[in-house]
């Protein structure tokens, strides 16, 4: 019978010993059963079971790993080649002929283009033709001075036909190496028609196209040829980088450092490169030094203009403190780590991290070796709770964390 109906019951029962009794029993007579439906009551809540208490949360455990552990320096760079030759036409002419197929490896001394030769050849011979005749004045002045020169010892002749006679042979010598000089000018203005390169490289795209009136004081380059093997990277590194580099490796041993170069696709150049040199001075308008490092490229599948990053071991941290970044969460700019103790007893721990390592964080402060942490399920717990650990597998998917983590803040440095 329900609680209500025994209640009703008990109300009808009531009523009638109203009914039959004097005044002061009905009262004693109601008191009676007003104490009995309250015991009743209860005695009812009572039969009712109370909820059990709720099983411990489950959650994704691992132990904090301790190992050595290389600090990188990164940056964004800039590739172009070792060696950049700017072609131009250094006489003026129309261009007949290109001789390299754009993009293509060009060699040393290599035709790439030619200018209509005809106006230079017409004067290699015309400056040649005033050679010789000047060649036939100047043996004509020797064949003189041969001749006067021992009259003059007899002095059959006058000390002035003979200082004449020098004269002109003087005189005609010097003609003579002018008209030469003359020929070797036509001669290189003949060669410079065929427009060759000055180094072993890779061809650009030609910026004239064949009937063009070329002109050595023209603004535009006809191509430029790069050397890329090695090919060389530009990066700008800040004052505070400079410093920590010179006082750890010195002046002139910044080369003995690797460099790593890590292209746009993720993939990893496979060759390392080394550092080649630093510019003279800071850039006032960024505040930082640019430098330089060379990598081999036998394959020439660098080239310049490319953009890479590239990293630098600057040193090894030892016996560091590792925990995934996952597992740290930050509350209003300080980072905590929920640490399994005794009891499986959650201890949310205040931390200090250092330097990322891919998706792990190095603790500087906080943390003991070997400590077992919460890596997934952070948002589930509090400070002092009892969870059901389990051991964390590195392959599952990943949860997204309650409050992710952001980087700390590092002192601000130019550049």
């Amino acid at each position: 019978m329900s609680t209500s109906n025994k209640l009703n019951r008990f109300g009808a029962i009531l009523g009638r010993s109203d009914r039959n009794q004097s005044p002061e029993a009905g009262v004693v007579r109601k008191a009676a059963i007003l104490a009995a439906c309250v015991a009743m009551l209860l005695v009812t809540a009572c039969d009712k079971a109370a909820p059990p208490p709720p099983a411990p949360p489950v959650v994704d455990v691992m132990s904090v790993i301790q190992r050595d552990v290389p600090i990188y320096s990164e940056w964004v760079g800039s590739l172009d080649g070792d060696v950049n030759a700017t072609i131009r036409p250094q006489v003026t002419g129309y261009l007949v002929k290109q001789n390299y197929r754009e993009g293509d490896a060009v060699k040393k001394g290599q035709t790439l283009f030619e200018i209509d030769p005809r106006t230079f050849q017409a004067a290699v011979e015309q400056a040649a033709a005033a050679r010789s005749r000047q060649k036939a004045l100047h043996d004509t002045t020797i064949a003189n001075l041969a001749r006067i020169k021992p009259l003059a010892e007899k002095n059959a002749v006058s000390q002035k036909d003979l200082d004449d006679a020098t004269g002109q042979e003087l005189s005609a010598r010097a003609a003579l190496d002018q008209a030469t000089a003359a020929l070797d000018t036509a001669k290189l203005n003949l060669d410079f028609t065929r427009i060759t390169s000055p180094i072993n490289g890779i061809a650009g795209i030609a910026k004239a196209q064949i009937g063009d009136l070329l002109s050595p004081s023209a603004t535009a380059e006809l191509t430029t040829v790069s050397t890329v093997d090695p090919i060389k990277v530009y990066v700008n590194i800040s004052e505070r980088e400079y410093l920590k580099f010179s006082g750890r490796y010195g002046q002139g041993k910044a080369e003995q450092v690797p460099l790593e170069m890590i292209l746009v696709d993720g993939s990893v150049y496979p060759k390392p490169g080394r550092f080649t040199l630093l510019n003279r001075q800071v850039d006032p308008t960024t505040g930082t030094f640019k430098v330089a490092g060379l990598f081999p490229n036998p394959d020439s599948r660098l080239r310049p203009g490319q953009f890479a990053k590239i990293r630098a071991t600057t040193e090894v941290q030892k016996g560091a403190l590792l925990v995934p970044q996952r597992a740290v969460s930050e509350v209003q700019g300080k980072y905590l780590v929920a640490v399994v103790g005794e009891g499986n007893k959650v201890e949310m721990r205040l931390v200090k991290p250092g330097e990322r390592i891919g998706s792990d964080w190095i603790i500087t402060e906080g943390l003991r070796p070997s400590e077992k942490i919460i890596v997934e399920g952070t948002q589930k717990v509090r400070d002092g709770a009892v969870v059901n650990p389990k051991p964390f597998d590195p392959a599952a998917k990943p949860a997204m964390p309650a409050t992710p983590a952001s980087a700390p803040a590092k002192p601000a440095s130019k550049g």
